[in-house]
């Protein structure tokens, strides 16, 4: 009966070559592989549990709603911090994905448009986590929301109509949360999975990348089936993230409002810090420079330069990244085959460099709490982050770019071993070694 009514089917849809070319589609084994199906799963759950939260949320009402979510509705505290941790999650899972594919030259011909759809959804991944983080009207979510705005008004020429469009008014209006809510509930989830149905069908669609080695070639991609084996590993990874996303939620305290209070505009906490994925702002308006500029009659104050101009132009290199290093390499070639970050000293030291100046400006983000628990002075905190700022890329992107330049090229097959001789008139040469 199953054999007739599936001929049935296929004999109207011709699905039959189809779904036989998707159960012998081969997948890399390589672990960093499951990063991509880490982010689907994390996505899945914060759909499942902020759909559980929208039932009791009022954003007329937000701070007092979310209390009654937290305490009196049945798994609601539950369900609330399974949905915050996936959150930081799932934006850590798109930031080390976007980092293995930009180590790797993954983002090379032909897949340039699978790269600029993953900075687009890391992108509004920070923005959708932003927006649900301010949306409990807690006195940290307030003052987050705060600083949020003032650097929307920063904006030269059209800050105060983002501002306005945003908050509905002068902060804090009476429409701010409500129109958070619906980008939060409504526009930003559409938005996020549009942008990871195009990934995985551009993934799809031109095969998997892997790394070199016995029997990979820029033609063939070497790995398991979809079915049964990668298929049972990706549904094992899917259960092992809820389980982990579970034992968080219920285990480990996160974003208690009750300790905050509700939002006074006159009040204030200190220390405090937004989630981890903001941190590196936080930190870069922290210690960036107190500088003003008049420029045709506007002022531009000095919350633009790292609260609007550094993310700009950060996400701005992120998106040409793929033709900026094929205007350094002069590469243009297809690639199929990934790169080691040995075989890329001069992508690898920036990368490295680039990290490394938001891991600084992240920790710059909490000087508040090392200048608490720490008994220092903030200030002096302020001037060390500012030299470290500068300081620890440089060098950080040189160390890396004299290591992969020391390292040997290529693949496994091609690696080579240096023996070092010593040479009749008492110096030494080096035999390279396939």
């Amino acid at each position: 009966m199953i054999q007739r009514a599936v001929g049935w089917i296929d004999g109207r849809l011709g699905t039959a070559s189809l779904v036989r070319t998707a159960l012998r589609k081969a997948f890399p084994d390589h672990w960093s592989f499951m990063l991509g199906e880490l982010n689907v799963y994390c996505f899945v759950i914060l759909v499942a549990t902020g759909t559980y939260l929208t039932f009791f949320f009022d954003p007329q009402q937000p701070y007092p709603s979310v209390i009654r979510l937290s305490f009196d509705v049945n798994a609601g505290l539950l369900v609330r911090q399974v949905h915050h941790w996936t959150a930081l999650v799932f934006v850590a899972g798109i930031a080390l994905h976007m980092a293995r594919v930009f180590f790797t030259g993954a983002f090379r011909r032909p897949r340039e448009l699978t790269w600029l759809l993953g900075v687009a959804l890391l992108g509004a991944c920070i923005f959708e986590g932003f927006a649900g983080y301010s949306l409990p009207g807690d006195l940290l979510s307030g003052l987050g929301l705060r600083i949020a705005d003032s650097v929307a008004i920063s904006i030269p020429l059209v800050g105060t109509w983002i501002s306005s469009l945003a908050l509905g008014g002068a902060f804090p209006s009476a429409e701010m949360i409500p129109r958070l809510f619906v980008l939060h509930v409504y526009l930003l989830p559409i938005g996020i999975a549009t942008l990871i149905g195009a990934h995985l069908a551009l993934v799809w669609r031109q095969k998997h990348t892997q790394f070199r080695g016995p029997g990979r070639t820029e033609g063939n991609v070497v790995g398991s089936p979809l079915v049964p084996n990668y298929a049972l590993r990706s549904m094992a990874l899917g259960a092992g993230t809820l389980a982990v996303m579970a034992a968080l939620g219920a285990l480990i305290e996160i974003n208690p409002v009750w300790e905050y209070g509700p939002y006074v505009a006159w009040q204030a906490i200190s220390p405090a810090q937004p989630d981890w994925f903001l941190g590196w702002l936080e930190g870069a308006l922290r210690i960036g420079p107190p500088f003003a500029l008049q420029l045709f009659g506007h002022t531009i104050p000095p919350a633009f330069w790292p609260g609007a101009l550094l993310p700009g132009l950060a996400f701005g290199v992120f998106f040409g990244w793929p033709w900026l290093e094929r205007l350094v390499s002069r590469d243009a070639r297809e690639h199929q085959l990934l790169d080691r970050a040995r075989d890329a000293p001069l992508r690898t030291a920036v990368g490295t460099a680039v990290l490394a100046g938001f891991v600084v400006l992240t920790f710059a983000g909490s000087d508040d709490v090392q200048a608490t628990y720490g008994y220092v002075s903030v200030i002096g905190l302020t001037e060390i982050y500012r030299a470290l700022a500068v300081a620890v890329p440089i060098v950080a992107g040189l160390l890396a770019y004299a290591i992969a330049r020391g390292l040997p090229r290529g693949g496994p097959e091609q690696a080579e071993r240096t023996r070092i001789v010593r040479n009749p008139r008492g110096g030494y040469d080096e035999e390279r070694i396939p």
